[in-house]
């Protein structure tokens, strides 16, 4: 049991390492950052809706109710709406009071969906360890194979959530900062398996359609909006590729499960 628990905090540690998968923007100038931004949030929405159509869903309800696993995704849905709207009337709140700062200090580009992408990549995280911690509980080699499959799911997603953050208006630094803190999230999820036992993964489904539900509000309600902004032919084109390579890459991930 402690051997599997030991195996579990370090396939976390490799799979949070992941979230680090942005550092090479660092040397990209803002330039070449903002374009690239451009097609990584495409891809985020891609990723995203691929994610929670063709992994969480699936997954929640073979292993659930359906008219559980329904709920939990229109609660998904219903409370990252929540706060989002908490989200914005505490922003709109701060500017009534912006004679109290100094412009330097106040970020007039900084959007709530940065706040959001974080709580729900730490929700999806979370899930991950509980995951991967029951795996190495049933043996080593399927606790193994099951880390692999979730280091290979997170990697695009982790890219577009990478540019997301950008796209929100944090710096490179600060993204990729707390996009490796929601990632060691799995770190909490690994915890609850160690204190609940093999017991926990009875809420996976559910956590999973939730997870799914607040992936599907992102990518509706604040990404597919920001991509309309854009209305050049040749722009939109490339932004659609880029969305259906998110969807491809979800799909051919299935050929790894």
């Amino acid at each position: 049991m402690a051997e599997a628990f030991l195996y579990s905090f370090l396939s976390v540690l490799a799979v949070s390492v992941v979230s680090l998968v942005g550092v090479f923007t660092l040397t990209l100038s803002d330039k070449v950052l903002r374009a690239a931004v451009f097609y990584l949030v495409s891809l985020a929405a891609g990723a995203l809706l691929g994610d929670a159509f063709v992994h969480l869903i699936p997954e929640a309800f073979k292993a659930g109710a359906a008219a559980i696993m329904s709920a939990a995704i229109l609660v998904g849905i219903f409370l990252f709406f929540i706060f989002e709207k908490i989200l914005h009337w505490h922003h709109s709140h701060g500017q009534v009071e912006e004679c109290q700062e100094t412009l330097a200090s106040h970020d007039h580009n900084r959007k709530p969906l940065g706040t959001i992408i974080i709580i729900a990549d730490s929700i999806h995280n979370f899930i991950d360890g509980v995951i991967i911690a029951a795996s190495y509980l049933v043996s080593l080699p399927v606790g193994l194979a099951t880390t692999i499959a979730v280091v290979i799911h997170e990697i695009p997603q982790e890219i577009g959530d990478f540019g997301l953050l950008i796209h929100s208006g944090w710096s490179k630094k600060r993204a990729l900062f707390f996009n490796f803190l929601s990632a060691l999230s799995a770190l909490l999820g690994v915890l609850a398996v160690i204190i609940l036992g093999a017991g926990a993964e009875k809420f996976v489904p559910a956590a999973l359609a939730f997870a799914a539900g607040g992936f599907i509000y992102i990518a509706g309600a604040d990404i597919v909006p920001e991509l309309h902004k854009t209305t050049g032919f040749k722009k939109s084109f490339f932004q659609s590729l880029a969305m259906l390579l998110g969807f491809g890459l979800m799909f051919g991930l299935l050929l790894l499960e």
